[in-house]
Parts: structure tokens; sequence; C-alpha cells
């Protein structure tokens, strides 16, 4: 009798555990979204199980019925993938498709940023950030109320859980520069801070920088700027902690046509950038990897 309820228990706690996993349609451990330099209108999804050698899961597998879908931010809740990104090159707007098996999509909302705060004449580069400090669900987008340009970082924060209800925005204050400003600004929280990597656009250099407040909106003070890694220039950074705790940061080369990635154990110090293999570098543009 001992060892029939000592087999049940088992099984029921096996199950208990195993059920994250039999949730996800995709098991490998991290999954890309990224446009391609080929089409602005189709959507690429690969996987990985070390965030170096990703495979082609599916792709072309979503095109809007109108307008782009650049730079992809992927997030995963409750048995749901969903995609933020950009609509047009000029617009009021952002929008998010959901999956629950990274194949079939279907467009989810559209969510408009013109309001008495701004109206936008670029609505660039949605990026999802889930705050581990207070449990939001956040979108960071790049606005501009001139011809492309000067962009701040603007947040949104999901109302509920549909995703189709937004709040915002809220500028991420002390981000500016005397150029074009900032665009495709991703937020990491780490050791009680939020740490942004940001693309400056000023004198007509594209480089990533870093820099870091105690709350998600700022005030922000860049800790490093220029070219201050050695990469040269870059844009659509997305930045993701490893299993093993190491930071790896992914890059767009736009001028080089490279996508490239780089390793760091605090956020400050970072390894040379390395290609992305498997013919991905060069092929991928901007977008976002998820560690499931």
């Amino acid at each position: 009798m001992l060892s029939i309820l000592f087999v049940a228990a088992l099984a029921l706690l096996s199950s208990a555990f195993a059920a994250p996993l039999t949730e996800r349609a995709i098991s490998a451990a991290y999954v890309f979204t990224a446009f391609t330099s080929t089409s602005e209108s189709n959507l690429y999804v690969y996987t990985s199980s070390d965030a170096i050698d990703f495979d082609l899961l599916a792709g072309p597998t979503y095109t809007p019925a109108t307008g782009l879908i650049r730079d992809p931010s992927v997030i995963y809740r409750e048995g749901v993938y969903y995609i933020a990104y950009t609509t047009d090159w000029t617009g009021t707007n952002f929008a998010i498709a959901s999956s629950t098996d990274m194949k079939s999509w279907t467009l989810l909302t559209t969510v408009s940023t013109a309001s008495s705060v701004i109206t936008p004449d670029n609505t660039w580069a949605p990026e999802f950030f889930l705050d581990p400090n207070d449990g939001s669900l956040n979108i960071v987008v790049s606005l501009s109320t001139g011809s492309y340009g000067p962009f701040l970082p603007y947040v949104y924060t999901a109302t509920d859980d549909s995703l189709k209800n937004w709040s915002g925005p809220t500028v991420m204050s002390g981000v500016s520069n005397a150029g074009l400003g900032y665009i495709d600004t991703f937020p990491v929280y780490f050791n009680g801070e939020y740490h942004i990597f940001t693309k400056a656009e000023s004198n007509n250099k594209k480089y990533i920088e870093h820099a870091v407040a105690s709350a998600l909106t700022g005030p922000y003070e860049f800790v490093q700027t220029g070219d201050f890694a050695g990469w040269g220039q870059l844009e659509g950074p997305c930045v993701l902690q490893l299993d093993d705790g190491t930071f790896r940061l992914f890059a767009d080369g736009y001028s080089t046509s490279k996508y490239v990635y780089a390793d760091s154990s605090d956020l400050y110090n970072w390894s040379a950038a390395t290609d992305l293999p498997r013919g991905l570098s060069g092929f991928v543009r901007h977008g976002t990897v998820l560690n499931q």
C-alpha cells in the first residue's frame, strides 16, 4: 500500500514540475524573432539550446495584412507567445500579434501612440520588458516628433492581462542628446538598478550606449558612451541573462551587414563582438532573443 502511494505521489510531483514545459509548444531554451535583410514585412523565428547556434523554426511565418513587421520583440505568457513590432517607417502606432506555436500568428491589437503627451511622426522599435521589481509588463517605444528625429524612449504599461490595453506614454527622463536622440532602447533590471542599452544617433554615428537609473522611467545617467566596448556602429540591442548568469547582448551591425553578440558578467565589461553563425549574420535584422 505504501509503495502504491509513493508511486502515485511521485507521479503527481513529476507532472507538477513538467507542467510549465508541456504548456510550451516550443521546448527550446531560447527563441529569436527577427525580420530579415530581404523583407521588412515577414517574421522569422529561430530556436537554440545555447543562444549562439540558432535553427530556423519558421519563416516567413507571419506577414501583416498591411504595413511592416520590423523590430519584433517576443515574450511568453501563460501558453501564448506575443510579439510587439514596428508597423511602418512613419505613423502613430505599433502592433502586437500572438501565437501558441510561433508558426501561426494572429494580430491581437494595434496600440495608438498619439496622446496628449505626444503625437509622434515616427513610432519605432517597441520592446517588451517584464519588470521583475514590480511585476508590471511594459513596452518601451522610440517616438519622434520630427521627421526621423529627435527620438526619445517612452514607456507603456499593460493595464490588464489581455495585452490590448496600455497606459502611457511616460518618457524615460535623462535619455536625450544634442543629435537625433536615442532609438532601440532595451532595459535590463540587475542588482536593484535599471540598465538600458540604447542606440545614440549623434554626429552620423550609431553607437550603443549604457545608462543606469533607480526607476524604469529614470532619471537615467549615462555610464558608458560612444564606442565604449569597441563594437563599432550597431543598432537594435537586446540583452538577456543566460542560465549560467552571463549576460549576452545581441545587436544588428547594419553598416557591416553583420549580426553579432557579446558577453558580460556585470553589464559593464564586455567581450568583443562575434558574428552569429549558421548564416544568420547578415541575414537577420533587429529582433529579440528570449530565454524561456
